[in-house]
């Protein structure tokens, strides 16, 4: 699961070898942004991973953790809702592929009248 906050990216994901376990792997390309969700995270620096950043967080305090920020959503606008402009640009990348691939899935209105 990808997951974007204003401050945030993250990608979770099971333990390979025990798919069921309480805890879950949390994992950042950016310092800080697994501590941004998580403040009291023990996180591992791995550099030549994938994700460099790594914690292993229990599976309730994941959800918690969620449901608090849903909670707590004021903004109407998710990309105004982030300040940081080095962050900005990705998410930009990320929204326009998603946004090309909406309209790669819509079927041409004239397409069924052929």
């Amino acid at each position: 699961m990808w997951i974007f906050t204003s401050k945030s990216f993250l990608s979770i994901v099971a333990d390979k070898q025990n798919p069921k376990s309480a805890k879950l792997l949390v994992r950042a390309r950016v310092k800080g942004d697994i501590e941004e969700v998580f403040t009291t995270a023990t996180v591992q620096e791995t550099p030549d991973a994938d994700y460099r950043f790594r914690a292993w967080i229990d599976r309730q305090e994941v959800k918690q953790a969620f449901g608090d920020q849903i909670e707590r959503l004021g903004y109407s606008n998710f990309k105004s809702s982030v300040s940081d402009t080095l962050r900005l640009a990705p998410l930009m990348d990320v929204w326009q592929t998603m946004y090309s691939h909406q309209e790669s899935m819509v079927q041409p209105r004239f397409a069924e009248h052929v």
